[in-house]
């Protein structure tokens, strides 16, 4: 079953709930499609993109060629009504949904870059809605959501870390259906240059190695080190035995 197909329940089971409530005297508003999408389990890192803003077709500009099914897709994202004479068959259906979700995610990535969207994502960071930092010297640090590439399809979605300033997988498998660009790569360095107060006040703590309790050296790790005494001396050996054989070998083709 679709997302939109348990979006399509959601929405009968309001509905009927919705009429009894109504009946007893009481309204409740059904949900948007909106607030269900970003509700979805894998689907807790997304902000709710404000509608007048996406009403705006300025800030759409060059998604239509992108998105099948585009103007089918914005209605369903804004609840708007079907055309009466619009019939689509199940598969179009499917299609639509489909379509509706990848639209929303570009309109989302380019939304969180606003000083709107930010603020959202700021809201979330302060309650750490992204997750923590799982590198344990980072201490629990809150995480802000980020993509390796700009454009959809090429890795999933990551978690940036703004103390050790390095990136990792989030922690829920359902984030790993969630594409990256729908995040973009400026998202977190944005927001911390935009909200300086949310950058965290302790300086990153590294990792120091020990064996027994002493630190290595800085040659420990490196590999053109110095092999040791015993396998000088055993190539040594080596090398003059073989010397040997060769010179035995040059007089008896002398002699011959």
């Amino acid at each position: 079953m679709s997302n939109s197909d348990l979006f399509q329940e959601d929405l009968a089971s309001d509905t009927d709930s919705g009429t009894s409530e109504e009946n007893s005297g009481s309204d409740e508003e059904v949900a948007s499609w909106i607030s269900w999408f970003c509700s979805l389990r894998g689907n807790e890192f997304f902000c709710e993109v404000e509608e007048d803003y996406i009403q705006d077709d300025f800030n759409l500009s060059g998604l239509s060629s992108q998105v099948p099914y585009y103007d089918y897709a914005l209605d369903l994202i804004l609840d708007a009504e079907p055309q009466p004479n619009e019939i689509l068959t199940e598969e179009q259906h499917e299609l639509v949904e489909s379509a509706a979700e990848v639209l929303y995610g570009l309109i989302h990535v380019r939304y969180i870059l606003t000083s709107r969207g930010l603020n959202a994502v700021a809201d979330k960071f302060r309650t750490v809605g992204y997750g923590r930092c799982p590198r344990v010297l980072c201490d629990g640090q809150p995480c802000l959501p980020v993509g390796t590439a700009d454009l959809a399809r090429q890795s999933t979605v990551k978690i940036y870390c703004p103390r050790c300033q390095d990136i990792f997988c989030p922690r829920s498998k359902y984030h790993s259906n969630v594409d990256g660009a729908y995040f973009g790569t400026t998202l977190p360095h944005l927001l911390l240059m935009t909200i300086p107060s949310l950058r965290p006040e302790e300086a990153v703590v590294p990792y120091i190695p020990r064996v027994f309790g002493f630190k290595l050296h800085s040659s420990a790790n490196q590999s053109d080190a110095a092999p040791p005494a015993g396998a000088v001396a055993a190539n040594t050996r080596s090398a003059a035995l073989q010397h040997k054989a060769e010179d035995g070998d040059q007089e008896m083709h002398t002699v011959c």
